[in-house]
């Protein structure tokens, strides 16, 4: 009995904002407290306890929470998006992010934290806590301004982000992220994080840099049903760029489902490789299920396919390759 009223006293009327959303998944029945965030109708002077007194900004909202307690923040849906005016950094461990909108897998979450082209800001979001779960956000990097852009840096381990949109170079300025080798969508370089229906990339603005949607330097990470995106025809761009100059990553796994593709007008020559691949270093094995596909990609998997393994009846250098059939 005591569980059951103090996670009603959390979620407050959390359930009556959103039809059928299990707000008591990620509630904490002990010492954890709930905060909510609204860009439409929030005000960072309110309390952040309940949907009717939410703050305006993730920022404040989050300088609430405690870390190890699973306080949780839930990010209200709106035609409003949160811009920060400073990066955000999650490093509160055993703290939550969850988006109350339509639980939309992959991409279109209407929770959003933009990075502005007003505000250019290095770095979006990084989390550096561990134990979090984040779902059903969209981040996005807009910033124009002429320097690398990095949307979302995870390098705290054991995090599970679910039902994530990560676009970064979201930009078509001629100087800016999308035109410089150094920029990323995501850069993983925490261990035993576990992405699950997420959407890395952005095929709507061109990239005309060798640079990648996925940066990997971490270790025994899972992608599991997540779909990777570009838009590119520069052949040494990359949607996965793996780095183990950092030491042993030992292995990191797509599975399920994961879909690479890259998107070209007209149908035009893409990238040639869908993985940038270390050729020697230190150990680490590079896992792909027999269901995951490429598309728009010119040759296969990887520039080195030494510590790539696949599954399947025959695997070679095509292997999922995803071709119009014949007739």
């Amino acid at each position: 009995m005591s569980s059951l009223y103090n996670l009603k006293k959390n979620v407050a009327s959390i359930d009556d904002l959103i039809d059928g959303f299990d707000a008591g998944t990620f509630v904490s029945h002990t010492q954890g407290n709930s905060y909510f965030v609204d860009p439409d109708n929030g005000s960072d002077t309110h309390d952040g306890k309940t949907p009717s007194k939410a703050k305006a900004t993730l920022a404040a909202a989050y300088a609430l929470t405690t870390a190890n307690q699973h306080d949780t923040v839930y990010f209200i849906g709106s035609s409003s998006a949160d811009a920060p005016t400073s990066a955000i950094t999650w490093s509160n461990s055993f703290t939550h992010l969850i988006g109350i909108s339509a639980d939309l897998p992959g991409m279109g979450q209407r929770c959003r934290v933009v990075n502005s082209a007003a505000n250019d800001l290095t770095t979006l979001f990084t989390l550096s806590g561990s134990g979090c779960k984040i779902r059903n956000i969209q981040f996005y990097d807009g910033k124009d301004s002429a320097a690398d852009g990095q949307c979302v840096v995870a390098s705290g381990n054991r995090n599970h982000l679910e039902n994530v949109f990560i676009a970064g170079m979201g930009d078509a300025t001629a100087s800016g992220p999308a035109t410089r080798a150094g920029s990323f969508s995501l850069k993983v370089s925490g261990s035993e994080n576990y992405f699950t229906n997420c959407t890395i990339g952005l095929d709507t603005i061109a990239r005309s840099a060798a640079n990648t949607e996925l940066s990997l330097s971490g270790s025994r990470n899972t992608f599991e049903d997540c779909l990777f995106l570009s838009n590119s025809v520069t052949a040494g761009k990359f949607l996965v760029a793996v780095d183990n100059s950092g030491g042993d990553l030992r292995w990191n796994w797509f599975k399920g489902r994961c879909l690479f593709i890259n998107y070209t007008s007209n149908w035009a020559t893409g990238i040639t490789n869908a993985f940038d691949m270390p050729a020697g270093g230190s150990t680490h094995y590079i896992v792909v299920g027999p269901e995951c596909q490429i598309v728009g990609v010119g040759t296969g998997w990887a520039d080195t396919l030494t510590h790539l393994y696949i599954s399947g009846p025959q695997p070679n250098a095509g292997f999922g390759i995803s071709t119009n059939p014949t007739t």
